[in-house]
């Protein structure tokens, strides 16, 4: 049981992670490259089916879907192949089962020497167009999402496609060179302007507070000054070499991934230095920025940041954020590379450096996808600082509607951290997450708090031990999280029934809340022992992933394979759905495509069993005079009318499929995402370990979290947990003395 719990625990730390293609190696051609290849494809065909937790067979469905996968990894915007190529590859649309099985990639071949030859076709066409120019003054639109667009049927319609797509890079290159300008004239102007955070010509001039990652931002000015033609032609012709120069393992690795991802997304084929990229990780060996990086749409979209990476510890307004896709690398003052296309392992080894050395990031924001507008982040490389990922808190005070000043406690917790190599509590380097909260709450209790917030906000996960003794602070004892594997379903359990805190509990949660967090968070609600408050849901990743081998020899790389998938005590999945919080208040995570649900093909949701536990109290009674409270507040509140009209910019953004054409209308949407920019910033400061007064302050979820707990602590509800564990404690005399035992010294 213990080694089969541990192996759960150090996959869960690793559920938003995704490995990287193999860097380049000599061309294949040579008779051992193709069997190898043939080997891996046969090994892969055997072991996917088997190991996976669907047990799918690889059959005429798994085919077509492979065959989607690797043309939309290709060409993910439908801007490359023509419909005609598309209508010639068909034939292998319900074969590709079999022949990879036989360990046949002819497929795979032909399709990516057709699509070399599209790329080509299109680096000359740019050339055309960046030479004849363009009409900024002329009034048309550019679709930027054509993912479920079908593929042009003519080389005429396809120049017509391209034409707006280099039209609207060129533009966006003169818009923020533009909005650049015009933001030095501000700052000349009056002092003390805050420069933007969306364009891609500057970089934040504001100074780092102590301890962030400080670097010299005014080196950037001496990277050179490229003209927006010369900057898009080097992206093309990097691309068209970057595709020359792959080899077959990097082929082989797409194209076995884009069966795998007709299993679930998080699924994939590791190549051998894939799987040492991936180790890598696990130790957190290698300096870098500190961010889990996934492949998305020919760019690296920012999963999530590590607690403690230099991402992480900075507090700039111009901050590397999740959902950012990464588009370009440059290193300190040196040209930046635009890095659109490549495989994900290239890009890592630019983002990888010595420790104190700066790499230059160009990003499209997460709050706007459509890539109107660019961002730059310059980063110190570090080692994670895993002190940074400590449990902290601190002590808030309100007044509430009667006048009287209240105290709570906020716990924030940037991860379910525990030390893998060291089993002893007592040994000086143990390291435990729940232990950490565990003294943390016996000071506040120390302090007189009322109630405690837990913060879990952003906090992507961690160990699976960690999350069943994080809700065993806060239950005697009962089943946390079942685990569903091929087999079998299992009910984990807290097994201590030492309580560390029974008063009024509030979880704070987000869309970047996930894995082990959503176990708790789930679980405390199910106990009824916690408000659950936040964004529409949590991250909803309710799966497992396990590293299978191909075999003793090394060369034939790994599987990345979905084995197991979370259940909350009430038998609900994880999956997609997440954790729903009990009280409302939006987050522009919600509005994002961030979570579970916004990946291709996921794993459906589902539910099983409820498993036996005694809830400690029934909330449902409190939750809509709590909710009704909340909702009333915040429209009351000038600063959340603002907070509001936020939100609702970033949906708009998010749901709008085209972009202006004509420098006018680019310049004022410009203008209008520097203004929102700027207000995001005053009103929803990321959390970080060292909160100032003013970022505590302008926490506005925060601050109605903590209105919402003033709430709750005047009710009957909020003392329910606390009756019934004194109850429990009454009528077993052993357990009163157990604990008198553990609190002796």
């Amino acid at each position: 049981m213990r080694t089969s719990l541990n192996r759960l625990a150090i996959v869960a730390a690793l559920l938003l992670m995704q490995a990287g293609a193999a860097p380049a190696s000599p061309e294949p051609g040579s008779g051992s490259d193709s069997d190898l290849s043939a080997r891996i494809a046969e090994r892969f065909s055997r072991r996917m089916p088997t190991y996976h937790l669907l047990r799918l067979p690889m059959d005429d469905a798994v085919s077509a879907s492979a065959w989607t996968n690797f043309l939309r990894s290709l060409d993910f915007d439908h801007m490359y192949f023509l419909q005609s190529d598309v209508a010639e590859f068909a034939h292998y649309q319900t074969a590709l089962d079999d022949s990879v099985g036989e360990g046949d990639l002819t497929f795979a071949e032909e399709v990516f020497t057709r699509f070399k030859q599209r790329v080509q076709e299109r680096y000359d066409y740019t050339d055309q167009l960046l030479t004849d120019g363009f009409d900024l003054q002329k009034k048309e639109s550019y679709r930027w999402n054509r993912r479920e667009a079908d593929w042009p049927s003519t080389t005429d319609e396809c120049n017509e496609l391209w034409r707006r797509k280099i039209k609207n890079e060129y533009l966006r290159q003169i818009v923020a060179k533009q909005i650049a300008e015009e933001s030095s004239e501000e700052e000349d102007s009056d002092g003390d302007a805050p420069a933007p955070t969306n364009t891609l010509a500057s970089v934040s001039a504001d100074t780092p507070p102590a301890g962030t990652n400080s670097i010299d931002e005014t080196a950037l000015d001496e990277t050179p000054d490229l003209s927006p033609e010369a900057l898009i032609r080097g992206r093309y012709k990097q691309m068209l070499t970057m595709l020359n120069d792959s080899d077959g393992k990097w082929l082989i690795e797409k194209y076995l991934t884009a069966f795998a991802h007709a299993y679930d997304p998080h699924s994939g084929y590791m190549a051998a230095s894939s799987v040492e990229d991936f180790d890598i990780e696990m130790k957190l060996s290698l300096t870098g920025i500190g961010a889990l990086l996934r492949a998305e749409d020919g760019a690296a979209k920012v999963v999530r940041l590590i607690p403690g990476g230099p991402a992480d510890m900075d507090t700039r307004d111009r901050r590397l954020r999740p959902g950012d896709k990464i588009i370009a690398v440059g290193q300190d003052t040196e040209p930046i590379v635009d890095v659109l296309h490549w495989p994900l392992h290239r890009i890592v080894s630019l983002i990888r450096g010595p420790k104190g050395s700066r790499v230059v990031l160009s990003v499209i924001p997460a709050s706007d996808p459509s890539g109107s507008t660019t961002k730059q982040v310059d980063l110190v490389r570090d080692e994670v600082k895993l002190e940074e990922q400590a449990a902290d808190s601190s002590l808030r005070t309100l007044i509430d509607t009667h006048g009287d000043e209240r105290t709570f406690g906020v716990i924030r917790l940037p991860a379910f951290y525990a030390s893998m190599s060291i089993d002893d509590p007592r040994h000086p380097e143990y390291r435990s997450a729940a232990k950490d909260v565990q003294t943390i709450l016996h000071s506040l209790q120390t302090n007189g708090v009322e109630g405690v917030i837990l913060d879990l906000r952003n906090n992507g996960g961690g160990s699976l031990m960690e999350a069943i003794r994080m809700t065993g602070l806060f239950i005697r004892s009962g089943p946390t999280v079942q685990v569903r594997e091929r087999h079998s379903i299992r009910v984990l359990p807290d097994r201590d029934p030492r309580l560390a805190y029974a008063g009024p509990l509030v979880v704070l949660v987000n869309r970047l809340s996930a894995s082990a967090s959503e176990i708790v968070a789930g679980a405390l609600q199910d106990y009824g022992r916690a408000l659950v408050v936040g964004g529409e849901k949590t991250h909803g990743k309710g799966t497992v992933q396990t590293i299978v081998s191909l075999g003793r020899d090394a060369r034939l790389g790994s599987l990345r394979v979905t084995t197991a998938s979370y259940y909350r005590i009430s038998g609900s999945s994880t999956q997609l759905r997440g954790v729903a919080p009990d009280i409302l208040v939006p987050s522009p995570f919600d509005f994002m495509k961030l979570g579970e649900d916004a990946l291709p093909n996921p794993i459906p949701w589902s539910a099983v069993m409820p498993t036996r536990f005694v809830p400690v109290a029934d909330l449902d009674g409190i939750k809509p005079q709590l909710r009704a409270a909340s909702e009333a507040r915040r429209r009351k509140s000038e600063r959340f009318g603002a907070y509001q009209k936020l939100l609702d910019r970033i949906k708009a953004i998010n749901d709008a499929e085209e972009l202006p054409l004509d420098l006018e209308g680019r310049l004022a949407l410009a203008r209008s995402e520097r203004d929102l920019a700027e207000l995001q910033e005053s009103l929803i400061p990321e959390p970080d370990s060292d909160e100032s007064d003013k970022g505590e302050q302008a926490d506005l979820v925060l601050e109605e979290a903590l209105q919402i707990l003033a709430d709750f602590t005047g009710t009957q509800h909020a003392t329910a947990a606390l009756r019934q564990q004194e109850n429990l404690q009454d009528r077993n005399p052993l357990m009163r003395m157990f604990d008198q035992l553990l609190q002796t010294p």
